[in-house]
């Protein structure tokens, strides 16, 4: 019963976030019908050779790291022994007060929740004809993003890579000790499931927001605010499943949310001009990458001061 009740509490905060989402794309098409004449602006610049170069190298660079992850040995019970909650923060001692006999649901549920959330949420933007058009550039840079977001947890210095922070189950002692024990347990830090969820969410509202400029302040806070819903849902499953403390989750969150508002915004910008190449130095060889600045754009800020500035002889 307590399962079905907080089942249901998550899927009502999944269907506010889509209401919200929906009205906020209802009402920014009421406006595009008033200036439907007027000419089209691409908003981000897609280099497909550049991005699908970071999608190859981030998937292949990801499949030993998960390995390398999977592979941590056992945890001694001398080590479980030395485990002193006291040392917790108070936000985080919260995770060692849950209900443990229903945690493998939580886990299980919150592996099946996250597929159908990559999907549904990023679909609402399918609803504005404006954002529509550009579908396949969207989608490009959405993949790319997700490799981004599962590479920096893979080898930032925050992830499991170089953390080994024991998971909530490892304090419950009434839990059987071959469950607390496996190596899998030191990989609290941090939760890839709320930085995922986050930046799905994140760059959803981040897209909206820049296709619909005309959108009030009011209007950007609720639709960031709606994009918190999905996150903070998966992070509470996950404390549920004792899987990580709140602090992983937090952790996770801002990741995947300056994953999902940073990439947008860097493809805005057109880097025509930019040369990848080695340099050879005595003993070293190095990754080089130059971006020449257009001429135009270059002297344009002097133009006028040049073509009007009096000779003097």
């Amino acid at each position: 019963m307590e399962v079905i009740t907080r089942l249901n509490l998550i899927k009502n905060t999944l269907c506010v976030l889509s209401i919200l989402t929906l009205a906020q794309t209802l009402s920014a098409q009421t406006k595009d019908s008033d200036i439907k004449d007027a000419p089209r602006v691409k908003i981000y610049h897609i280099n497909k050779l550049t991005g699908s170069l970071i999608i190859v190298a981030g998937l292949a660079s990801d499949y030993p790291a998960i390995g390398r992850i999977k592979a941590k040995g056992d945890i001694p019970i001398a080590e479980l022994n030395t485990l002193n909650p006291a040392l917790l923060s108070p936000i985080d001692q919260w995770a060692l007060h849950q209900n443990s006999d229903n945690y493998l649901g939580y886990s299980k549920l919150s592996d099946e929740v996250e597929p159908p959330i990559f999907v549904i949420i990023p679909a609402l933007l399918a609803l504005d004809k404006k954002i529509r058009k550009d579908w396949f550039d969207l989608l490009f840079m959405y993949c790319e993003g997700h490799v981004v977001t599962f590479t920096f947890y893979n080898y930032s210095w925050l992830g499991p890579t170089f953390q080994n922070r024991y998971r909530p189950i490892t304090y419950y002692t009434n839990l059987p000790i071959g469950d607390r024990t496996v190596g899998n347990n030191r990989n609290s830090a941090y939760s890839g499931h709320t930085a995922s969820v986050a930046f799905t969410s994140f760059f959803v509202a981040k897209v909206f927001c820049d296709y619909h400029p005309e959108l009030s302040f009011g209007g950007k806070f609720l639709l960031y605010t709606a994009a918190l819903v999905p996150p903070v849902a998966m992070g509470y499953l996950r404390v549920l499943a004792l899987a990580h403390f709140p602090s992983d989750d937090m952790t996770g969150l801002t990741v995947g949310a300056l994953v999902g508002i940073i990439l947008p915004e860097l493809h805005k910008f057109n880097y025509k001009g930019a040369t990848l190449g080695m340099i050879s130095v005595p003993g070293a060889n190095e990754l080089s990458i130059c971006w020449s600045l257009p001429k135009h754009r270059i002297l344009a800020p002097f133009q006028s001061q040049i073509t009007s500035t009096p000779h003097l002889y």
